[in-house]
Protein backbone atom coordinates (compact mmCIF):
# COMPACT_ATOMS: atom_id res chain seq x y z
CA UNK A 1 0.00 0.00 0.00
CA UNK A 2 1.37 3.77 -0.64
CA UNK A 3 1.74 5.51 1.85
CA UNK A 4 -0.07 9.40 1.07
CA UNK A 5 2.24 10.82 2.46
CA UNK A 6 5.29 10.03 0.23
CA UNK A 7 6.54 12.19 -2.39
CA UNK A 8 5.29 10.94 -6.07
CA UNK A 9 5.96 11.97 -9.60
CA UNK A 10 2.67 13.65 -9.08
CA UNK A 11 3.51 16.45 -6.12
CA UNK A 12 4.30 19.04 -8.70
CA UNK A 13 0.86 18.97 -9.74
CA UNK A 14 -1.17 18.74 -6.75
CA UNK A 15 -3.50 21.53 -6.14
CA UNK A 16 -2.05 22.18 -3.10
CA UNK A 17 1.69 21.93 -3.69
CA UNK A 18 1.18 25.08 -6.47
CA UNK A 19 1.56 29.10 -6.22
CA UNK A 20 -0.46 29.87 -8.97
CA UNK A 21 -3.66 29.14 -7.10
CA UNK A 22 -3.75 30.90 -4.28
CA UNK A 23 -2.18 34.14 -6.05
CA UNK A 24 -5.00 33.50 -8.19
CA UNK A 25 -7.51 32.99 -5.85
CA UNK A 26 -6.04 36.12 -3.74
CA UNK A 27 -6.53 38.19 -6.63
CA UNK A 28 -10.00 37.15 -7.59
CA UNK A 29 -10.92 37.72 -3.86
CA UNK A 30 -9.23 41.36 -3.96
CA UNK A 31 -10.70 42.46 -7.10
CA UNK A 32 -14.13 41.35 -5.54
CA UNK A 33 -13.48 43.57 -2.46
CA UNK A 34 -12.67 46.57 -4.62
CA UNK A 35 -15.98 46.11 -6.38
CA UNK A 36 -18.00 47.66 -3.76
CA UNK A 37 -15.82 50.88 -3.12
CA UNK A 38 -15.35 51.15 -6.77
CA UNK A 39 -18.86 51.00 -7.76
CA UNK A 40 -19.15 54.31 -5.81
CA UNK A 41 -17.13 56.23 -8.18
CA UNK A 42 -18.62 54.04 -11.44
CA UNK A 43 -15.27 52.69 -12.23
CA UNK A 44 -14.48 49.12 -12.55
CA UNK A 45 -11.62 47.57 -10.69
CA UNK A 46 -9.02 47.83 -14.59
CA UNK A 47 -10.38 51.30 -14.80
CA UNK A 48 -9.75 52.20 -11.75
CA UNK A 49 -5.98 50.68 -12.13
CA UNK A 50 -5.91 53.24 -15.05
CA UNK A 51 -7.04 55.53 -13.17
CA UNK A 52 -4.27 55.39 -10.83
CA UNK A 53 -1.36 55.61 -13.23
CA UNK A 54 -2.69 58.87 -14.87
CA UNK A 55 -3.36 60.39 -11.58
CA UNK A 56 0.30 59.60 -10.87
CA UNK A 57 2.16 60.01 -14.09
CA UNK A 58 0.00 62.09 -16.16
CA UNK A 59 -0.97 62.38 -19.66
CA UNK A 60 0.32 59.65 -21.78
CA UNK A 61 0.10 57.73 -24.88
CA UNK A 62 -2.09 54.54 -25.27
CA UNK A 63 0.86 52.59 -25.77
CA UNK A 64 2.92 53.47 -22.87
CA UNK A 65 -0.33 53.34 -21.11
CA UNK A 66 -1.12 49.53 -21.64
CA UNK A 67 2.94 49.23 -21.00
CA UNK A 68 2.38 50.46 -17.28
CA UNK A 69 -0.92 48.12 -16.35
CA UNK A 70 -0.28 44.81 -18.51
CA UNK A 71 -2.72 45.64 -21.00
CA UNK A 72 -3.04 44.75 -24.64
CA UNK A 73 -4.95 47.19 -26.87
CA UNK A 74 -7.44 44.84 -27.43
CA UNK A 75 -8.26 45.49 -23.78
CA UNK A 76 -7.61 48.57 -22.95
CA UNK A 77 -8.84 50.96 -25.72
CA UNK A 78 -12.77 50.20 -25.13
CA UNK A 79 -11.84 51.02 -21.68
CA UNK A 80 -10.55 53.66 -22.30
CA UNK A 81 -13.76 54.72 -24.28
CA UNK A 82 -15.85 53.43 -21.72
CA UNK A 83 -13.86 56.18 -19.24
CA UNK A 84 -13.90 58.93 -22.41
CA UNK A 85 -17.84 58.57 -22.40
CA UNK A 86 -17.85 58.74 -18.19
CA UNK A 87 -16.11 62.14 -18.85
CA UNK A 88 -13.04 61.07 -17.26
CA UNK A 89 -10.20 61.12 -19.67
CA UNK A 90 -9.91 62.61 -23.19
CA UNK A 91 -8.29 60.56 -25.96
CA UNK A 92 -6.65 62.77 -28.63
CA UNK A 93 -4.13 62.14 -31.42
CA UNK A 94 -0.97 64.51 -31.56
CA UNK A 95 -0.82 66.28 -34.80
CA UNK A 96 2.63 65.54 -35.02
CA UNK A 97 1.56 62.10 -35.13
CA UNK A 98 -1.69 61.23 -35.87
CA UNK A 99 -1.27 57.31 -35.33
CA UNK A 100 -0.46 57.67 -31.35
CA UNK A 101 -3.22 58.43 -28.99
CA UNK A 102 -2.66 60.53 -25.91
CA UNK A 103 -4.48 59.87 -22.99
CA UNK A 104 -5.14 62.52 -20.55
CA UNK A 105 -7.29 63.32 -17.15
CA UNK A 106 -10.42 65.76 -17.67
CA UNK A 107 -11.35 67.94 -14.46
CA UNK A 108 -13.54 65.22 -13.30
CA UNK A 109 -11.16 62.46 -13.94
CA UNK A 110 -8.50 64.14 -11.86
CA UNK A 111 -11.02 65.16 -8.92
CA UNK A 112 -12.35 61.75 -8.85
CA UNK A 113 -8.53 61.17 -7.00
CA UNK A 114 -9.57 62.59 -3.95
CA UNK A 115 -12.59 60.40 -4.20
CA UNK A 116 -10.51 57.44 -4.11
CA UNK A 117 -8.41 58.00 -1.40
CA UNK A 118 -10.28 55.89 0.91
CA UNK A 119 -10.45 52.73 -1.02
CA UNK A 120 -7.04 51.14 -0.21
CA UNK A 121 -7.64 51.45 3.03
CA UNK A 122 -10.95 49.71 2.89
CA UNK A 123 -9.86 47.49 0.88
CA UNK A 124 -6.62 46.59 2.83
CA UNK A 125 -8.44 46.28 6.15
CA UNK A 126 -10.35 42.96 4.72
CA UNK A 127 -7.19 41.16 4.40
CA UNK A 128 -6.55 40.17 7.38
CA UNK A 129 -2.28 41.03 7.15
CA UNK A 130 -0.40 43.65 9.13
CA UNK A 131 1.40 46.57 7.63
CA UNK A 132 4.73 44.25 7.52
CA UNK A 133 3.07 41.58 5.77
CA UNK A 134 1.72 43.74 3.16
CA UNK A 135 4.85 45.08 2.46
CA UNK A 136 6.33 42.20 2.31
CA UNK A 137 3.65 40.62 0.26
CA UNK A 138 4.43 43.71 -2.03
CA UNK A 139 7.82 43.48 -2.40
CA UNK A 140 7.57 39.47 -3.39
CA UNK A 141 5.11 40.43 -5.77
CA UNK A 142 7.32 43.15 -7.69
CA UNK A 143 10.47 40.49 -7.51
CA UNK A 144 8.43 38.01 -9.21
CA UNK A 145 6.83 40.87 -11.90
CA UNK A 146 10.51 42.03 -12.52
CA UNK A 147 12.00 38.58 -13.13
CA UNK A 148 8.65 37.76 -15.49
CA UNK A 149 9.75 40.61 -18.10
Amino acid sequence: MKNAQAKDKYDCIRIGNQVCFPLYACAKEIVRQYRKPLEELNLTYTQYIVMMVLWEFGAMTEGELGRRVRLDSGTLAPLLKRLEKQGYVSRTRPDDNERKLLISLTEDGDSLRDKALEIPCKVSAGLNLSEAELVQLKALLDKMMLNMN
